[in-house]
């Protein structure tokens, strides 16, 4: 066992996990140091099945008509073999624990409504004609592979907030429309925001409402894939925009290790998600859910603001227009960090749950500069991959054979044997600092696409 105070140094641009309570900050470095998981996974992953845990009964009010929840979406980014889904696994396995439950409880209510149906129609029109049995709905907290008219339904009988979890989110893009010719995608810009969600079944009178949408999304993609989620309008209509990209920087499989992880720590996340999860929910007449609002504390306001006035003058500088729209829904992320933070402090007895205080806040802003640097970084290669297509012949061929790493006199060599100058080398390497290459170190550069 590590203890969390005696951590390791952490990293520059690593999630920064020192904006957890002691609890989470231990199975973070109990999960790295054991089962290798890398630490902006297990961080980000830890954070989002907070948000489910939390789902519509908690709400930020900032002011008076301007709530936000918890919603996050985000990718997990690293190529094949640096442990992206297992971080994700041990995260969600209580909310897998809870549905599992679930499943079986519905299976028993199914049958026992089944066998009462099939008795109420037998005897109807006797004297003794019973009244119908109430049909048992199915309580989920993680979908996966669904169409989104069915995913409506599941969500009008969960409307505490649900998620979907994929694990190759290109998967998920791809499968866009694949029933309709409707636009999922547009569903998808729509319930980032919560939304109401409205289904009229084509041929059935039955139709679903849902008046306050939370549905949180997940899963992991390769670096290589980047490019492909930024085709089409993804990058114009605010689509991207709203996703968190996980991407620790030069991520390397590690190898294994006899440490064992301590047998408490699983049962430990699991009581800290069950405590959000076993808060009942408050219900209106109508029987939607009337949320507890958390307003900001008079300094986490403060601090708040100042922070959302420093962003903006980020954007109205910025000439990227892709990363304006970033930083643009970092204003909405840092209100719903703080609401997960203050929630994670109180699961762990180390916060009340009355407001949003300037701890939460300055977690908040630690946590979406960290993702402001992740987005840059995705930026850079997707601005990268575009540069690359535009290459000359002659230049490609020579980008192609140049090795992942390099330093100068190898890439010279290599450039010769093409018949490209030493000082044509030089002068494209130059140009292409930054777009396509690296400088890791003093003459020596690794390739970006």
């Amino acid at each position: 066992m590590i203890p969390p105070d005696n951590m390791p140094e952490q990293q520059e641009d690593s999630f920064p996990i020192s904006v957890f309570p002691k609890p989470i900050r231990e199975i973070i470095s109990e999960t790295k140091a054991c089962l290798n998981y890398p630490t902006d996974y297990i961080a980000s992953a830890i954070c989002f099945t907070l948000s489910v845990g939390i789902g519509n009964n908690f709400v930020a009010k900032v002011k008076e008509g301007w709530d936000e929840r918890a919603i996050l979406y985000m990718a997990i980014i690293g190529r094949s073999g640096v442990n992206k889904s297992h971080p994700l696994s041990f995260a969600m396995q209580p909310l897998f624990e809870l549905d599992m439950n679930s499943s079986v409880k519905y299976q028993k209510e199914r049958k026992e409504y089944d066998r009462l149906l099939f008795a109420s129609r037998k005897e109807k029109g006797s004297k003794e004609e019973k009244e119908l049995p109430v049909e048992p709905v199915l309580k989920k907290f993680i979908v996966s592979d669904i169409t989104p008219e069915r995913l409506i339904t599941i969500h009008q009988d969960n409307k505490r907030g649900i998620c979907l979890y994929v694990d190759e989110l290109m998967s998920w893009l791809k499968n866009f429309n694949r029933y309709n010719s409707g636009s999922e995608e547009q569903f998808w810009l729509s319930v980032f925001s919560g939304k109401p969600i409205i289904l009229d079944r084509q041929g059935n009178k039955s139709s679903a409402f849902i008046k306050h949408s939370f549905i949180s999304v997940i899963g992991t993609i390769q670096k290589g894939l980047l490019k492909e989620l930024a085709k089409g309008e993804r990058t114009e209509n605010g689509f991207i925009d709203r996703i968190l990209f996980v991407f620790p920087p030069n991520l390397k499989k590690e190898y294994w290790n006899e440490c064992e992880l301590s047998t408490h720590i699983a049962p430990l996340w699991e009581s800290i998600i069950r405590k959000l999860t076993d808060i009942q929910c408050t219900t209106g007449e109508n029987g939607e859910l009337i949320p507890s609002k958390l307003a900001f504390s008079t300094e986490a306001r403060s601090l708040l603001y100042k922070w959302q006035h420093m962003n903006t003058d980020l954007c109205n500088t910025e000439s990227d227009d892709i990363l304006v729209g970033v930083y643009s829904k970092l204003d909405i992320y840092i209100i719903r960090f703080s609401l997960i933070l203050q929630l994670a402090r109180w699961a762990c007895d180390e916060a009340e749950r009355m407001e949003i205080d300037q701890t939460s806040v300055e977690g908040a802003i630690a946590i979406v500069e960290y993702f402001r640097n992740s987005a840059k970084r995705v930026q850079e290669i997707t601005n990268s991959s575009a540069s690359l297509e535009q290459l000359p012949t002659d230049k490609s061929n020579l980008y192609n054979a140049l090795p992942m790493e390099f330093t100068t006199g190898e890439g010279i060599k290599i450039a010769q044997k093409l018949n490209i100058s030493a000082d044509a080398f030089k002068r494209f390497l130059a140009d292409k600092k930054g777009k396509l290459f690296e400088n890791v170190s003093h003459g020596a550069y690794k390739k970006m696409v």
